[in-house]
């Protein structure tokens, strides 16, 4: 009993410990003395409006989002009600959503100079319909970008029958056509899908809109 009763008082100093914050300006666990690619250092994080979401964007111009996982306490409630209720919730966690490639390095012909594909900026639209909007930018480009959920549909039946179709396969097809090109009278065998299924959704992203040509300098915020 003894022992049980320690690892409760440990556990309840465990969750009274303030944060532990760590810089890191790539992802993934680095080991020590190893090289950072240019491209992987992160260059602009953002969160939306109501921190449910947040997007990173890196040197190499991807865009990475990220959605909050909003588990259940303990309580029975919800981590954003037990938030306005003034519970003390504490280790808030972000899972993978989606990443894209946003920009592209690109060259300027008539001032002679290389558009670096690094991010400088995101900023977070309005959703609506389900669907997350925002904009990206580099040095002289900005884009508008939709991401929503889109299922991915599958085939489970088809309209033929197995055995017919090894027979069919030993034996040639015999279509009588019409004068003129026109179409087959008969067919022995037509695989056509009958009932297509949808599964689990993914998110895509999609641009929606591109300003450029529209800056003489370097764009910093949007």
């Amino acid at each position: 009993m003894k022992g049980e009763d320690d690892e409760v008082v440990a556990a309840s100093e465990d969750s009274s410990l303030p944060l532990e914050w760590r810089f890191s300006q790539v992802f993934g666990e680095r080991s020590a003395g190893e090289e950072v690619q240019e491209v992987d250092v992160i260059s602009e994080i953002e969160f939306d409006q109501f921190g449910d979401h947040l997007a990173t964007g890196d040197r190499g111009g991807r865009v990475v989002l990220f959605e909050r996982t909003h588990v259940t306490n303990s309580s029975g409630g919800a981590r954003r009600d037990l938030e306005e209720t003034g519970y003390p919730l504490r280790h808030p966690e972000f899972r993978y959503k989606t990443e894209f490639q946003s920009h592209d390095p690109e060259f300027d012909y008539l001032k002679s100079l290389e558009i670096e594909e690094k991010i400088n900026k995101i900023r977070w639209c309005q959703t609506a319909n389900g669907a997350l909007f925002l904009l990206s930018t580099n040095d002289k480009t900005i884009k508008y970008w939709k991401v929503q959920d889109k299922k991915i549909k599958k085939i489970c039946e088809v309209n033929s029958d197995p055995e017919g179709v090894a027979s069919s396969s030993n034996s040639s097809i015999t279509t009588a056509c019409r004068g003129n090109g026109g179409a087959p009278e008969a067919i022995s065998t037509l695989r056509l899908p009958v009932v297509v299924t949808s599964h689990e959704s993914s998110p895509v992203a999609r641009c929606r809109r591109v300003y450029s040509h529209a800056h003489d300098y370097h764009i910093n915020s949007i």
